[in-house]
């Protein structure tokens, strides 16, 4: 049973987007099937110049400050400050009742998001691979759109689940994230490591693409070569990559 949830986000000069993602993070801990489980959010502010720290805390988020850490020693080091802070909340919790739900600072996660895990994990599953949509595609070409749409959605006519891995729809049980050494310090790619790890242990988990997160699609990513990267490579005119493990 799950008695304690963390949400944990990386940001890097998120001024402009952070206040949407925790207000999005809100309303799914407001879902009624959460009644009675306080969810605490955690925002690393990594090397962050502007105001993102200060309006995460003013949106009742913890913070994390850190210079140079890049995506993975981010997550990993608001996770690790996330079980910290549910342990000395809570006496005697155990990290088997604990869930980890990882999203980004340009994400905004739908009401159902929290909910959804956690009624999966009640059914034994000690991971959720979500989805994403774009959001709003204005910053690319004509066709991007759709050439992405028929890439990402391929599984469906296959008959397959979603073989996308996305840091910014990720939830995880606390003791399986921890069996598998969490989060590596990778620049990106961070999260198909960690569910690669989760898999060999032999984790159950599931891939879902009932409640998708909406995410940027803007293209000044701040992490190189992660998903604002691969929607450049998408554009008409360019070699496309086969969407698989994103």
């Amino acid at each position: 049973m799950i008695r304690a949830l963390a949400v944990v986000v990386p940001a890097r000069d998120e001024e402009r987007l952070i206040g949407s993602c925790l207000r999005a993070v809100h309303r799914a801990a407001r879902h009624p099937q959460l009644a009675g489980l306080a969810v605490t959010a955690v925002v690393v502010a990594d090397t962050c110049a502007d105001g993102t720290e200060t309006l995460a805390r003013a949106l009742g988020a913890r913070t994390v400050q850190v210079v140079g850490a890049g995506a993975g020693a981010s997550r990993a080091l608001g996770t690790a400050y996330a079980l910290d802070l549910l342990r000395a909340e809570t006496p005697g919790l155990s990290a088997e009742e604990v869930w980890l739900a990882h999203t980004d600072a340009d994400t905004q996660v739908p009401p159902c998001w929290l909910a959804h895990q956690l009624r999966h994990a009640a059914a034994g599953f000690a991971g959720i691979l979500g989805t994403v949509r774009v959001g709003d595609w204005s910053a690319h070409p004509p066709g991007t759109a759709d050439r992405f749409l028929r890439q990402y959605t391929a599984y469906r006519a296959q008959g397959r689940e979603h073989p996308h891995v996305h840091g910014a729809n990720l939830g995880l049980r606390a003791d399986a994230y921890l069996a598998a050494d969490g989060f590596p310090p990778l620049a990106e790619g961070e999260d198909v490591a960690l569910v690669a790890a989760l898999e060999r242990g032999g984790h159950r988990l599931l891939r879902s693409d009932a409640c998708p997160v909406l995410t940027s699609g803007r293209r000044d990513a701040r992490a190189r070569g992660g998903f604002g990267d691969l929607l450049l490579t998408l554009e008409p005119g360019r070699i496309a990559p086969v969407l698989g493990r994103t």
